[in-house]
């Protein structure tokens, strides 16, 4: 069967389908909230209070949300936060399993039903392999299995919302983001950018594997692009500076290039997606997809180079591929059970 072929059983299969939505690539969280009331709905955010989960934080509480902020420093989380109403603070290091499960723990004893769960947190690709406490590749670790161990310890109280929502802030790099069945801590052939690539297309399987499992129970899964954002913590590297400008991602005075349609966002546009996906009444009876733009993206798994004007983000088909979604959740638990 040709590349095309499967492509286009898949798409039959699957709800990876554009909705319609109003938004464009230039539309701000605030803008995506607007009119809306979510007085009474209770969100933590991982990593909220920094770049684009701080415009997340921000845009939620502004619409009436109770946002409880997961930082690994909540001291220093709690300056950026201060000052915005119906936002808290708790410690929450996602490498630390023991940090996730205390976390988890407090929220459980208060009790408190969790509407939507949205993971910002990661880690910047460093040059170097670099390892968690567990022997785990750390952006795996930050992005992936974090995540995994956190949404599972937070179950009970996303089935008591009756309609929660799980959002895994990904990246147009999971077109390129091979899962290393094998060898998933890159023991060989480290490469930053592969591993990078890794952790964000394991966001798209853990979504579409939690939304296959968990739906019936009224919890549903989301992965988001949210566009390239320059001057957060993974997009901030001088030792970069040359290629963002290779990639026209900042000037020749290395400022940011803002261009939404090419995808080059601010933070507040870039948080526009992930809060579409966290709230919007349009998914409603949808999950298990990976948006862009406000939207449900195509499935595109055709081969197009990053340009200074075009930087592709659709979703691959082997990103939302259930087999491999199953297999990589199979294989987290096991690897979790370590």
């Amino acid at each position: 069967m040709s590349q095309q072929s499967q492509q286009s059983q898949q798409s039959q299969a699957s709800p990876q389908h554009p909705l319609g939505s109003p938004f464009g690539p230039a539309a701000t969280a605030a803008e995506v909230l607007e009119g809306m009331d979510l007085r009474g709905r209770f969100v933590v955010v991982t990593g909220g209070h920094q770049g684009i989960g701080f415009e997340v934080t921000r845009a939620l509480a502004g619409a009436g949300a109770e946002v409880l902020v997961g930082a690994r420093s909540p001291e220093r989380a709690a300056e950026k936060v201060a000052g915005i109403a119906g936002v808290a603070v708790d410690r929450l290091d996602l490498v630390d399993p023991g940090s996730v499960d205390t976390f988890a723990e407090r929220r459980l004893a208060a009790g408190r039903p969790v509407d939507v769960l949205v993971h910002c947190a990661a880690a910047a690709p460093p040059a170097e392999r670099t390892l968690d406490a567990y022997g785990h590749e750390i952006q795996f670790a930050t992005s992936h299995l974090g995540p995994f161990r956190l949404t599972r310890g937070l179950l009970p109280l996303l089935r008591a919302a009756h309609g929660a929502r799980v959002v895994n802030v990904s990246s147009g790099a999971q077109r390129m983001g091979a899962i290393r069945w094998d060898d998933l801590d890159f023991t060989s052939g480290y490469d930053p950018g592969a591993a990078y690539a890794q952790a964000k297309r394991a966001n798209v399987l853990f979504a579409v594997e939690l939304d296959r499992r968990w739906a019936s129970e009224g919890v549903r899964g989301y992965a988001v692009h949210p566009g390239v954002v320059i001057g957060t913590n993974l997009n901030n590297r001088p030792e970069d500076q040359e290629a963002y400008r290779a990639q026209g991602l900042v000037d020749e005075e290395g400022r940011p290039v803002i261009d939404p349609v090419a995808g080059k966002k601010t933070a507040a546009q870039g948080a526009a997606t992930v809060v579409f996906a966290a709230v919007s009444p349009l998914l409603d009876g949808t999950g298990g997809v990976y948006l862009k733009d406000c939207e449900v993206s195509v499935v595109d798994g055709t081969d197009r180079p990053l340009t200074a004007d075009s930087i592709p983000a659709e979703v691959h088909p082997d990103s939302i591929d259930p087999e491999a979604a199953r297999r990589l959740w199979e294989l987290t638990e096991k690897m979790l059970a370590r």
